[in-house]
């Protein structure tokens, strides 16, 4: 028996598809080995050597695949490609204690039937620099995670954390958003204007005013209305003519193939998508979907790439089907090839494209979700159009001029004239016509205006912007764009307004001027760049590892020490006055910054610790919820005591607990809006019904038929069960994970 051990039982149940009866395909779930949570888990003294451990919820997993590996007369480890793969594949030949040189490792970048059989003839050993560079990245963010952010706590607040990369990403927001505070709006006036053809009046030749005196005008040239209501005036009753125009065709270039950035960015603006949800998606469609009539197939290639690449095979077929589809004038003489510019990208890998040109979206469209659909549609058009030849547009600007006055005009007009790669990647652009026109062709004035306009501030990140600029400074790789983003959200560092768009939160702002003041190398764009090189030169043998993390971490712990006695908490931290009383004692309310941001709380802490949500113009802000609730509740008895029952909001909702606390400890949940987990029929005991508790470490769920059934569940499940094990599914941020440790499936939520 040929043992195969991959990550997940996703790409396992596609792989099986491909290999013959004598082998055997197993998952290690992920990691199977991990640095400890309750520890630092580095000896700094020897190397920063790392002190792996097994985790709780891996043991068993562990235990079985040992048994097959002692079964097995070949052991192949098929993780995926990149540093991450590398490590997982190299930790289990630590953990299963297996001889490492009998041991095999293949790689692909697709999972289809060329692509493994290919791999199993070529097996490698596992690739130890990659493994070097990983454990380096893991150490150092270890590092500075374990060291910095207990030294926020004391000078900050409690349950804070810092990170190498997500305090840049953090950084970035908060700048933005500052930049934002700074601006000052200006007033500004354009000048618009409708003629016509005396030829053809129906169609309309809409301009702006471009030049002045034979100046061309900047956008706040006229700053008020007095200025724009003067020019408006001139031209009343003057006459016009065209002065000049041109016609110009231009190229517009087919999009190169996608790497993992320009997906995030790509399905954030076309599709709404979170980087998240992008690389969540991205990944199912990547390991293998249930496609009628074939069974489960992968449909794309590997996700998390920054090359360029298009296999032989995929351009051949994508020109067939461009031939055969729209005919040979959309082929370019050779296929288009692509390059990518940036330094560190491995060139051997592919960009993300389907596994197959030749399937259509419409072929799958019934076998995937509607986000796996407009994500796989999104790659399938993008990777066919970059093979395609380029549409052809026919510029045509028009300048026309007020007889006997200093004021010019222009029109700008764009037709599409070959739609090229347009009939497959359909971008955005106007089509703009213009009338027959000759110069010195007089024309009739239709309608003039005047317009009021204000300048905008800077607009906050987008993911698709953030991952951007996280690019351009080279701050990450394509693995962690999207971890980066949910980690900042996760942390309350940035949230999401309506437009989903990030801004800082208050926190976040004290956090990354403290870091700035303080740690400038941990949030220095320039200074993280030069260590993700690091970790790539480490990845291709030319640097050590330990020599990397000790340039670091030495001058990092000297100065993290030295600010241990220089920093006053009250220097970051500062109270500021309200004009509030505590109710409670009748002490000056003083304004606090925590870690979800401003409150009110009592001058006379400790002794009275009242404390209050903080409205605008630093009065308390009136909890309308709560004000409610307490006259829903009014005049409750407690079942234990006999006092009243009041309402109270906690870190977790809101909540009815006795008033005659701390004699008496009695708390009832209160049903929040939207939860409807008591609609669950518990499926241990199949008799309870899954109820929201609070415990010391927050919310979780449980049967509400305890002590007799102990089920319960750290986060909100659902009532749909796993298609793969039947246990519930859990609500998780952009999408679904089954409630079993042992099984990763998850699907996008719909």
């Amino acid at each position: 028996m040929k043992l195969i051990i991959v990550e997940s039982p996703t790409k396992a149940k596609t792989i099986t598809k491909f290999i013959d009866s004598n082998y055997k395909l197993e998952s290690s779930f992920g990691h199977i080995r991990d640095l400890p949570k309750s520890k630092m888990g580095i000896d700094i003294e020897n190397d920063y050597q790392p002190q792996y451990i097994i985790p709780t919820k891996a043991k068993k997993n562990v235990s079985k695949l040992k048994k097959l590996a002692e079964q097995a007369d070949e052991i192949i480890l098929a993780s995926d490609e990149d540093r991450e793969g590398e490590a997982i594949a190299w930790h289990l030949v630590k953990a299963l204690k297996i001889p490492e040189k009998e041991t095999k490792r293949i790689v692909f970048h697709e999972i289809t039937k060329p692509a493994i059989e290919e791999a199993l003839k070529n097996p490698k050993g596992i690739d130890h620099k990659m493994v070097d560079a990983q454990q380096a990245r893991r150490i150092l963010d270890r590092l500075v995670g374990y060291e910095l952010s207990p030294f926020l706590w004391k000078k900050v607040v409690k349950g804070l954390s810092a990170g190498r990369v997500q305090s840049v990403a953090v950084r970035l927001v908060v700048e933005r958003e500052k930049e934002r505070q700074a601006f000052k709006e200006e007033e500004y006036w354009t000048i618009e204007a409708d003629f016509r053809s005396k030829k053809d009046e129906s169609m309309p030749l809409l301009s702006k005013l471009n030049k002045i005196d034979d100046r061309t005008i900047s956008k706040i040239t006229i700053k008020t209305e007095k200025e724009a209501k003067e020019i408006t005036n001139n031209l009343k009753d003057k006459e016009y003519q065209i002065k000049d125009i041109s016609t110009k065709e231009n190229l517009k270039n087919p999009p190169r193939p996608f790497t993992t950035s320009t997906l995030q960015q790509t399905a954030n603006r076309w599709l709404g998508f979170s980087s998240k949800q992008t690389m969540m998606i991205a990944q199912q469609l990547y390991e293998g979907i249930d496609i009628k009539g074939e069974g489960h197939s992968g449909l794309i290639t590997y996700m998390r790439t920054d090359s360029l690449n298009l296999s032989k095979t995929f351009i051949e077929e994508a020109r067939d089907y461009i031939n055969k589809k729209f005919s040979d004038k959309y082929l370019p003489n050779k296929a288009n090839v692509y390059k990518t510019k940036s330094k560190g990208a491995q060139e051997a890998h592919e960009a993300i494209r389907p596994t197959s040109a030749l399937r259509s979206p419409d072929q799958l469209e019934n076998s995937l979700t509607p986000q796996q659909y407009k994500l796989y549609k999104l790659i399938w058009q993008r990777s066919v159009a970059s093979q395609m030849n380029p549409a052809k547009t026919l510029s045509t600007t028009c300048d026309i001029t007020a007889l006997d006055t200093p004021y010019e005009f222009r029109s700008t007009g764009q037709i599409t004239t070959f739609k090229g790669y347009l009939e497959i990647y359909p971008e955005k652009s106007q089509q703009i016509e213009f009338p027959e026109l000759e110069k010195e062709e007089e024309l009739k004035l239709e309608k003039l205006e005047d317009k009021q306009h204000f300048t905008q501030p800077p607009a906050r990140y987008s993911d698709a912007g953030l991952v951007k600029e996280m690019e351009k400074y080279g701050i990450g790789r394509p693995s962690t764009y999207a971890p980066t983003i949910s980690t900042i959200i996760t942390r309350n560092y940035v949230n999401r307004d309506d437009s989903k768009r990030l801004f800082p939160t208050d926190i976040a702002f004290v956090v990354i001027d403290l870091l700035k003041n303080h740690f400038p190398q941990i949030v220095d764009f320039k200074f993280t760049a030069n260590l993700e090189k690091d970790l790539d030169e480490i990845s291709s043998g030319n640097k050590e590892w330990v020599p990397v993390v000790d340039k670091f971490y030495k001058d990092f712990h000297q100065n993290l020490e030295k600010k241990y006695n220089e920093i006053n908490k009250k220097d970051i931290m500062p109270e500021e006055e309200s004009k509030e009383i505590c109710d409670k004692c009748g002490s000056k309310m003083i304004i606090k910054t925590g870690r979800y941001g401003k409150f009110l709380a009592c001058g006379n802490f400790p002794d009275c610790k009242n404390a209050k949500p903080l409205g605008k113009g630093g009065v308390a802000k009136v909890d309308k919820e709560l004000e409610k609730l307490k006259e829903q509740f009014k005049g409750e008895k407690c079942e234990k005591c006999g006092s009243e029952m009041t309402v109270k909001k906690g870190k977790y909702g809101y909540f009815k607990g006795c008033s005659n606390y701390p004699k008496c400890k009695n708390i009832q949940n209160i049903k929040q809006p939207g939860d409807n987990t008591e609609d669950i029929t518990c499926p241990k005991c199949e008799k309870g019904k899954i109820v929201k508790r609070f415990g010391k470490r927050g919310p979780f769920y449980a049967c509400d038929n305890y002590p007799d059934c102990k089920n319960i569940y750290s986060q909100k499940p659902v009532n749909k069960k796993c298609p793969e094990c039947d246990n519930l599914l859990l609500d998780k941020a952009d999408n679904l994970e089954c409630s079993n440790k042992s099984c990763d499936y998850s699907e996008a939520k719909k």
